[in-house]
């Protein structure tokens, strides 16, 4: 069984994070589709939301736009670790991404509640 290599690095996530545009989107797609890039992706993300809690501006409704995005985007493989990094923090940058991703509803998609 062969390994693919990760596409990109954590700055190169981070980069397209925060412009996210079509080919962006797109890109980062692919990098879900391999589960080998999965902690590229994860440190990414963390970059992302540093770089945006360190800011001078906080942009809360990019990063509820972008946690929306990424946990209805996201493979189920991922969701709770996405979740995770959404809690990782109280800054209002990680607070403004957690509502997005909550929004998405991607945790309960990949886990769903059982019927009882």
């Amino acid at each position: 069984m062969s390994t693919v290599a990760p596409i990109g690095n954590r700055e190169n996530v981070a980069d397209a994070l925060a412009s996210m545009t079509q080919d962006n989107e797109n890109w980062l797609k692919l990098m879900m589709e391999n589960p080998s890039s999965d902690d590229v992706l994860l440190d990414g993300l963390h970059l992302y939301l540093d770089r945006a809690a360190a800011g001078r501006f906080l942009n809360t409704l990019k990063l509820q736009k972008t946690g929306e995005w990424i946990g209805g985007t996201a493979p189920a493989r991922i969701q709770i670790r996405l979740s995770e990094a959404a809690k990782s923090s109280q800054h209002p940058a990680f607070t403004a991404f957690r509502e997005g991703y909550n929004k998405s509803g991607g945790l309960q998609r990949a886990y769903p509640a059982a019927k009882i």
